[in-house]
């Protein structure tokens, strides 16, 4: 009448001398892959953002309190004007253009840095104005180019005109050519 007590059934295994008892492990997640992939994952964020500031010129403006009229007047003394010809020639003139054209000189792009700094050293920086004045067969390399040489020279105040119909007569005399005719028509 008792109850048998009895040791459940194992499952066919057997127990006893030269049976090695199974040992449980611990279940751990390595998290060494997942740090090596966070440092990755911050340093490739940290690389595009540096890449993706943009880069731009600091531009002045004049100032709005000023009178309209007097805000795009420069003094003749303190005015270079640089005109942008064809294959990556330089004209300027200081001032006013003279009516012969005796003011008029020729230039590179490796020599106009020598001659916008002995133009900026000889005049007051508030007097100082560059006009720079692309010309139809001049290229945007050019253009960004003398903005570059505002950079670097330190030039703090400067200005993209167009330029004028006796300019361009000037440069194409210079150049040897002349400008393109009108076209034909009439009455």
């Amino acid at each position: 009448m008792g109850a048998d007590v009895s040791a459940p059934d194992s499952g066919g295994h057997k127990k006893g001398p030269g049976v090695k008892k199974q040992t449980r492990k611990d279940t751990k997640v390595d998290m060494t892959p997942m740090v090596d992939l966070g440092f990755l994952l911050i340093t490739f964020f940290i690389f595009t953002t540096t890449m993706s500031t943009p880069k731009a010129f600091k531009l002045n403006v004049p100032d709005d309190s000023a009178k309209e009229e007097e805000q795009n007047q420069a003094k003749a003394s303190g005015a270079f004007t640089v005109l942008l010809g064809k294959d990556n020639h330089i004209y300027y003139y200081e001032g006013q253009l003279a009516e012969d054209g005796s003011n008029f000189k020729s230039s590179n792009f490796k020599d106009i840095r020598a001659e916008l700094l002995r133009k900026k050293a000889n005049t007051p920086e508030k007097d100082l104005v560059i006009i720079i004045k692309p010309n139809d067969n001049s290229v945007y390399k050019n253009v960004v180019d003398m903005l570059d040489e505002m950079q670097i020279t330190d030039i703090k105040r400067y200005a993209i005109v167009d330029i004028f119909p006796a300019e361009v007569e000037l440069i194409n005399a210079t150049e040897g050519s002349s400008p393109p005719a009108a076209p034909a028509g009439g009455n």
